[in-house]
């Protein structure tokens, strides 16, 4: 479902569920029954894949190790006991592999943690180095208000199931080669709960639980980068039986910047100068987050040279200090002279000899030793 290989690594289902996800969002496909079908199968993928033991238990027996209503099967064998007496076949496969084979060892009405929630939010560059607040809006599961996340109707209350008399687990004998086993697994009328509901809530179909649309104003720390995690704790899906609401995951974008590039905590630019400005120097204005700054470019300034202002980059993430910035020099030609332009720059020429041209008068020098003329 998530398009990944079996020995993936948890950053890779990560990404791959972040991808999934927005493709099937149904904020995204409004309507599509298909696509919101799609964007649970992904959800179930994740939660499967992101819990190490659940993951261990499908790659080992498929969907049949993370599904708890899986039973050992209705096959039926001839022949009596070779032992001479009845076996708990869950007990067998609970010793070795740890519940597998229908028998749940967790209490369905036991307290629980609800999952976490995925978002992204899209910062400028200047709002990633000087930090900012952003409401960012996104979806959630939470209890239904209606009934109080029972899932009965108002003024209606569950009832114990018949089927198990309310321990959510049910005794089921079959026959084997080994004669007459029983196993215990989770109550099918109940699904676990040792309740039923007879008059489900209309809210939320008696799931106890419905999709809300929630805003939250998040403080992002300067100096924060691209693809960074910010935790909300407790803004996630609301848990199971009173258990805690999950997180909340926001995946930091920052946008690009047209002037600037961001090398660690070091702010990275380039700065044009002409042929003159680089040769005689020259103050030029350099951009940077504070605003303008003056710096002086020394006489010969050769094109990529880098000058540095110190102080000038982005501040450290959760620290003190800032990085600095560094200006690249870039030297423009001129083009379209016309012909007074081009008289002046062939007089200038003619009074210029090699040692105004090291670099020139170098490279011809080699050049000279390796053709020997």
């Amino acid at each position: 479902m998530l398009g990944v290989q079996k020995g993936a690594s948890d950053d890779e289902i990560k990404k791959a569920f972040r991808q999934q996800a927005k493709k099937y969002h149904p904020d995204l496909n409004p309507g599509n029954k298909e696509a919101e079908a799609k964007f649970k199968e992904v959800n179930e993928a994740y939660e499967i894949l992101s819990d190490s033991d659940k993951r261990q238990r499908y790659d080992r027996f498929g969907f049949a190790g993370v599904d708890p209503n899986y039973g050992a099967g209705s096959a039926a064998y001839g022949g009596g006991n070779p032992f001479g007496q009845d076996i708990d076949i869950g007990d067998i496969f609970n010793s070795f592999f740890g519940g597998f084979g229908g028998r749940t060892t967790r209490n369905q009405n036991a307290p629980r943690k609800g999952s976490d929630v995925e978002v992204s939010v899209t910062i400028s560059f200047e709002e990633a180095a000087k930090g900012c607040k952003k409401e960012v809006a996104y979806q959630n599961v939470e209890a239904c208000k209606e009934c109080g996340g029972t899932g009965a109707s108002k003024g209606t209350q569950m009832k114990t199931c018949p089927n198990c008399n309310g321990t959510g687990q049910e005794n089921v004998q079959k026959r084997t080669p080994f004669g007459v086993v029983q196993t215990s697994q989770t109550c099918n009328k109940c699904r676990g709960k040792g309740k039923i509901i007879e008059k489900p809530c209309a809210k939320c179909s008696g799931a106890g639980r419905v999709r809300s649309q929630r805003t939250v104003t998040v403080t992002i720390p300067a100096g924060i980068s691209q693809d960074q995690i910010l935790n909300i704790g407790g803004h996630g899906n609301s848990g199971y039986n009173g258990g805690p609401a999950g997180d909340l995951h926001v995946y930091i974008n920052v946008k690009k910047h047209d002037i600037f590039e961001r090398k660690g905590d070091d702010v990275w630019c380039e700065i044009p100068l002409t042929f003159s400005q680089a040769t005689l120097g020259h103050e030029v204005t350099v951009p940077t987050l504070d605003g303008k700054a003056s710096y002086t470019v020394h006489p010969g300034t050769q094109p990529g040279d880098v000058f540095k202002l110190k102080g000038k980059g982005i501040q450290h993430l959760n620290s003190r200090g800032r990085g600095d910035q560094y200006v690249r020099v870039t030297i423009e030609v001129p083009r379209n002279l016309n012909a007074e332009q081009k008289k002046a720059l062939n007089a200038f020429d003619a009074l210029c000899s090699t040692s105004n041209y090291q670099k020139s008068s170098s490279f011809f020098d080699k050049v000279k030793k390796i053709f020997k003329d």
